[in-house]
């Protein structure tokens, strides 16, 4: 997903599976607690009014329709949690494993800046 769109543009966007067949209007975007990055969006899918959440990460907006790389049907049973609330690191976890996602975090021991340190170290010495 592109991160430099305003999250606010995609609220009332149109969503398509990976098919092309309509999803429904994106109702709301949840953005990262860390980041600030748009994550998840949902998706009034018009069936009993529902929204569901689908992850921002591989889809794609193209032409100013959010293209989803998954089934509709896969969508339409992602679990409920509502919307208007922030999502729990739990029931972000449940989404992931629903859309079969990596949920890997990343490798602990050695932060970003030491990487850094290191390779400036190496060219110091060569």
């Amino acid at each position: 997903m592109l991160t430099d769109i305003d999250p606010r543009n995609l609220i009332g966007r149109k969503a398509f599976d990976r098919n092309g067949t309509k999803i429904g209007t994106i109702d709301e975007v949840y953005l990262d607690d860390a980041t600030g990055v748009p994550e998840w969006a949902a998706i009034r899918t018009g069936l009993f009014s529902r929204d569901a959440f689908v992850p921002l990460e591989p889809s794609e907006l193209v032409e100013g329709t959010l293209h989803v790389p998954f089934d509709r049907a896969l969508i339409k049973d992602a679990p409920d949690f509502g919307v208007g609330r922030h999502l729990s690191p739990e029931q972000e976890l449940q989404l992931y494993h629903h859309y079969g996602l990596d949920t890997t975090p990343p490798p602990q021991g050695h932060p970003d800046h030491d990487f850094g340190k290191l390779a400036g170290t190496e060219d110091a010495g060569a």
